[in-house]
């Protein structure tokens, strides 16, 4: 039986899966934590891979292993292979002012044309700008720059600083290697490969950058005394950004829909063709399969579920019964809940509304509802847009851990107008990591079955919809509103 490794190496904390690489059985995993904070030294990362590998009881019967990790964190590298300062990640906003500054110098319709995206604070490109802006000499020293996922390939294959001892292979810049999904989220990335120009804009000189592999293509193998728990010669796969790792551990194909219910809200669909959105609300991310991954996401999700119920004074699974035992609609309660403010629409001082309260609509059980169906309703925004940059759309696949819930479930099937599949619980980036480990071994897309927890037809109740949207069109017609641009992914 040959075994793979997926790795998750996440914001929070580091998870590896190894896997059966013919049915997709889990064997056993591992996991460890990652520091807290919006910057990080790649070093952290390294040391919670080995913990998390350990905890996985190593890989010495592994034949490949493949990572997927956070998207556009930047990691910069000098000439031998040193880390220059600490990694900024996804979450870092402080380069908000440079996307401004990189949409302004080239426009954003030659941006999204160019690099299937329009800057903001998120992307690495825009991380550079900061970089060069802010600490000159840093970024005068940066020969090479790579991403999360890039940089623990590279380690494991064993380059990395001079003299290291767990870098028998030496700072070998030119074998750094990424993917087409992980590129994507640069902002320096396209169809026709790196565009120099907007990197050197960012950076203010060029620099090398990973070579991107197709989805199947092997980065290299494992070396000797690369650390412990790992021998030489398992396969390295491509690796790929977290979302599109995700969708490949769902084995999601075009026409599938992912809604991930985390802190933050994603909605992604696979599509066969490169979606252009010059107004920012869709990121046109490229997936871990060769095709493309148009991606939507709010800021506020699970969030808006941990409020309302902590001012109801219940748990999450008391929220759902109340959300239960009220109609459709809420009676007219209407939750617009931008909480924190918002990203899609782009309203980042905006604050949440609560509409439509008489006397018999303020109860409980509505405001219950009222903050399920609020929630889907922004991010049903978000698949309307998807769709309307030309991606199809025939069924919705619910993640995240309020999918486990079962108002969470039966709420959605009556705000999307699409067929509901809830996959059990797991590690989707970890296991999208190990498929493609496995397809790097074999050769072949691996046809794992995946483990659906629940289907539900499409119920959809359109005056839910319809309540919304008045209320957010009242809500951008204000003046100190009206006049924010339009929402980035």
């Amino acid at each position: 039986m040959a075994l793979v490794a997926g790795v998750d190496s996440s914001t929070q904390s580091c998870k590896v899966v190894i896997r059966d690489a013919a049915t997709g059985a889990l064997v056993r995993s591992g996991r460890a934590a990652h520091p807290h904070g919006t910057e990080v030294h790649p070093d952290a990362w390294w040391q919670a891979l080995q913990s998390a590998i350990d905890d996985a009881g190593g890989l010495a019967d592994v034949s490949a292993i493949s990572i997927g990790g956070q998207q556009h964190g930047m990691v910069v590298l000098d000439e031998t292979g040193a880390v220059i300062r600490p990694a900024l990640l996804w979450n870092d906003t402080r380069s908000a002012d440079a996307a401004t500054q990189l949409t302004a110098q080239f426009g954003a319709e030659t941006l999204a044309e160019r690099t299937g995206v329009v800057p903001v604070a998120s992307f690495t490109a825009t991380k550079l700008l900061w970089l060069q802006q802010n600490e000159p000499d840093t970024a005068a020293r940066v020969a090479a720059v790579a991403l999360p996922h890039d940089w623990l390939s590279w380690r494991l294959r064993g380059y990395g600083p001079q003299g290291a001892p767990d870098a028998p292979a030496g700072p070998q810049l030119d074998a750094l290697t990424t993917d087409r999904s992980d590129a994507s989220g640069t902002a320096y990335w396209g169809p026709n490969g790196y565009d120099r120009e907007v990197l050197i804009a960012s950076l203010g000189h060029d620099a090398i950058l990973p070579r991107v592999l197709a989805p199947h293509e092997r980065a290299g193998t494992t070396r000797d005394n690369t650390l412990r728990g790992v021998p030489a010669g398992i396969i390295v796969g491509a690796g790929a950004g977290d979302n599109a790792a995700a969708a490949l551990g769902l084995d999601a194909r075009p026409g599938d829909v992912v809604v991930s219910i985390g802190t933050s809200g994603t909605v992604f669909a696979v599509s066969t063709t490169r979606t252009i959105d010059p107004t920012g609300t869709v990121a046109g991310f490229a997936d871990a399969a060769g095709d493309w991954l148009p991606l939507v996401a709010t800021l506020n999700a699970a969030r808006i579920l941990d409020t309302t119920a902590a001012l109801l004074g219940v748990d999450h699974d008391e929220l759902g019964a109340l959300a239960l035992q009220a109609e459709p609609g809420a009676a007219g309660l209407v939750l617009v809940p931008y909480f924190e403010g918002e990203r899609t629409p782009n309203l980042p001082d905006a604050t949440a509304t609560l509409t439509g309260m008489t006397l018999a609509s303020t109860t409980r059980e509505n405001l219950a509802r009222a903050a399920i169906e609020g929630l889907f309703c922004g991010l049903a925004d978000g698949l309307d847009a998807v769709q309307a940059v030309g991606a199809e759309a025939h069924r919705l696949l619910l993640i995240g851990g309020a999918a486990a819930n079962p108002a969470v479930r039966h709420i959605a099937a009556q705000v999307f107008d699409l067929p509901l599949v809830v996959p059990s619980p797991g590690e989707y980036v970890a296991d999208g990591a190990a498929r493609q480990a496995a397809w790097a071994l074999q050769g072949t897309r691996p046809e794992w079955p995946l483990d659906i927890a629940e289907e539900r037809a499409a119920d959809t109740h359109p005056a839910i919809r319809a309540a919304y949207r008045r209320e957010t069109l009242a809500f951008n017609s204000r003046p100190s509103v009206a006049s924010e641009p339009s929402a980035p992914a």
